[in-house]
């Protein structure tokens, strides 16, 4: 904001410090402030006002506001309302009303009648203010609104009242949402299409003002204006910046209304505006101020306690000070022995909790006299967390292994799922049990795009334990095409990169699972031909980074087959645990590479393949040695009346 220092002055009977220093002190206690030069007798400063303090210092007062604060200036705002001489004989009331249709839209509007006005140039004072701050003078009634605003930060507008509409005698001014299709002349001869989005100021028939932007073309002030009324309005931010954005047109008033101003701010503005209209194009102000106040904004009060005040700011400030730095901002208190009642007044909208007083404590006070102490204390690490840990490494090992992740919600249509009680949609009104009804739903969208799809999900699914619903976090991945093998390959690579051990596998009596996976006697999850879930919990439960390291042995391995007839219900960990038992320490390994049921074999029976590796520590392992070993095996799976070794 370009400011005049001269026109700074004006407020004040004590003598400003030069524009140099009246910049360094605006940097250090209120916003970063440059000297840009001198302009004929004048200075100009550039203060960059912060968004959260625009509301109330994008104006003269505000400015003056916080000189008067740093310096400890007598600074007092004069009640214009006071200076105004009103024509005895008319009331404005009479003249005009106002209708606000959209409330939350304009909290207030605030407005005057001036009749036998004198329309000129402007007094010279005034245009170079106008100039220097970035402002082309128009007209003695525009430039003065101009003037008040930059003064006051409130926006206002002149309507020359012949040029309103009306069906009777009183001129209305309608506060209302633009009709779709209406259209609007501005005073800079553009024309812009209006719609629901956009506020606008209307008369008995069109828009003539789109509201808090820029005034309409049909009732501008020209040099034969003689009756005029005068605008100080208050909107709301949001349908300003929205109209803005939707026309393309930003002006000094938008930016203001966009930041949001105080609605007690449109009495005085407009009583100044009044005032100086009066003293520069004569007229006479008809009586009362015509004022559409629904929901007035009070003050807000805010409990301070002095001793925060230390523990936030790091140093002790006397009571005293704090409460003279209170008063001067412009709040009133109601002191204690250890805390202030502070009322806030309306002007300033950014001051919510007792933070908000103390920073402005701090910066009035002066920051630089807060000596920079480093914090004392004692740095803890955090706890190790190892689900969060062995997530992001099983994570890591699926997606090496070609797969990628889903994430999907917890939330099903089955009807056999734990019901909510307010479900967000029909679709989504249960909890999953499981994660393969989401996991194989992704499958069957995106294998019409891939032929190969490895999809996995980490996730919560909820199941019934009596009356209570108990959370679990499961880990689920699928494979296209279907591969059993291969999926249990994969769950072999990741158990073993997560150092589990003693995996087996137990054939499943249950529907649609082939096998379920176990370590030890724990329940790990289970295996179909496509999809496998895991318990993660039980996972990181298991899963180590110790290593122990066993020596290899240098001698080489030998590796012979064994295939066996069985009954259908025979689990593969009974032909296991005899194969080993037999086996002895010289079978290091047992693989069920095969399992087969269908063609050739009888309807009660399957057929199972085995891999056993025999291997010695301590010499090489000959033909002889294995074929005892191997013999014993076959006689002891043959004592088994209802197995049948395939030879």
């Amino acid at each position: 904001m370009k400011i005049s220092y001269n026109w700074l002055q004006s407020f004040f009977k004590k003598k400003l410090p030069i524009p140099e220093k009246l910049a360094d002190l605006l940097t250090m206690h209120s916003f970063e402030t440059k000297l840009i030069g001198k302009v004929n007798s004048d200075y100009l400063l550039d203060v960059d006002v912060l968004p959260n303090r625009a509301h109330d210092c994008l104006s003269y007062w505000g400015i003056a506001r916080e000189i008067a604060v740093i310096l400890r200036y007598p600074f007092e705002l004069i009640d214009y309302s006071k200076k105004i001489k009103e024509n005895s004989k008319e009331k404005a009331s009479e003249f005009v009303k106002i209708d606000i249709k959209e409330n939350d839209l304009c909290p207030r509007y605030t407005a005057r009648v001036i009749n036998n006005v004198k329309v000129g140039a402007s007094p010279q004072w005034i245009q170079e203010y106008l100039k220097i701050s970035g402002l082309r003078p128009i007209n003695n009634i525009v430039d003065i609104s101009n003037y008040v605003m930059l003064e006051t930060g409130q926006p206002l507008h002149a309507f020359d009242a012949n040029k309103l509409k009306s069906t009777s005698d009183i001129k209305k001014i309608i506060v209302r949402r633009a009709k779709k299709g209406e259209k609007i002349n501005t005073l800079d001869n553009e024309k812009y299409d209006l719609d629901e989005n956009i506020l606008v100021i209307a008369d008995g028939k069109s828009p003539v003002c789109i509201a808090g932007i820029k005034g309409g073309k049909n009732p501008e002030i020209d040099g034969q204006t003689k009756l005029i009324i005068l605008e100080a309005a208050n909107f709301s931010p949001q349908i300003i910046r929205q109209a803005s954005k939707q026309l393309k047109l930003q002006t000094d008033a938008s930016w203001r209304f966009e930041q949001g101003i105080d609605p007690n701010l449109t009495k005085q503005a407009i009583d100044r505006v009044a005032c100086l209209i009066q003293e520069i194009a004569g007229g006479q102000i008809l009586q009362d101020v015509v004022d559409v106040y629904s929901n007035k904004v009070k003050p807000k009060e805010i409990k301070l306690d002095i001793e925060y005040v230390k523990r936030l700011l790091g140093i002790s400030i006397p009571v005293k000070d704090v409460s003279d730095i209170l008063k001067r901002l412009g709040f009133k208190l109601q002191a204690t022995k250890s805390t202030f009642q502070v009322i806030v007044p309306t002007a300033r909208i950014d001051i919510c909790i007792p933070e908000d007083l103390i920073e402005e404590i701090g910066r009035i006070y002066g920051f630089e006299k807060i000596p920079s102490k480093l914090p004392s204390a004692v740095l803890i690490p955090s706890k190790r967390n190892e689900n969060l840990i062995y997530q992001n490494r099983v994570k890591e090992i699926l997606a090496n292994l070609g797969f990628s992740e889903a994430y999907n919600y917890s939330f099903v249509s089955n009807k056999e799922e734990i019901e909510l009680l307010n479900p967000i949609s029909q679709e989504q009104k249960y909890l999953r049990s499981n994660l393969s009804v989401n996991l194989l739903k992704n499958i069957k969208d995106n294998k019409k795009y891939f032929k190969e799809v490895r999809l996995f999900e980490i996730g919560n699914v909820f199941q019934k334990d009596k009356n209570k619903v108990i959370e679990k976090k499961r880990l689920g991945a699928v494979l296209f095409p279907s591969d059993f093998y291969c999926l249990k390959g994969i769950i072999e690579t990741l158990l073993n990169k997560l150092r589990i051990t003693d995996i087996w596998y137990d054939e499943s009596s249950k529907k649609n699972i082939r096998a379920e996976i176990k370590i030890g006697n724990d329940l790990l999850g289970w295996l179909t031909d496509d999809i496998f879930e895991l318990d993660f919990e039980k996972l990181v439960e298991l899963a180590t980074e110790e290593r122990i390291y066993s020596l290899p042995s240098k001698y080489p391995a030998v590796v012979r087959d064994v295939a066996l007839l069985v009954d259908r219900g025979t689990k593969i960990v009974e032909v296991l645990n005899l194969i080993n038992t037999i086996g002895g320490p010289l079978v290091c390994d047992v693989d069920l590479f095969d399992m087969y049921e269908g063609e050739n074999i009888p309807e009660n029976k399957k057929s199972l393949a085995f891999h056993i590796i025999y291997q010695a520590n301590d010499h090489t392992l000959t033909d002889k040695e294995v074929n005892i070993i191997q013999g014993k095996i076959i006689n002891e799976l043959e004592k088994n009346e209802m197995w049948e070794v395939r030879r």
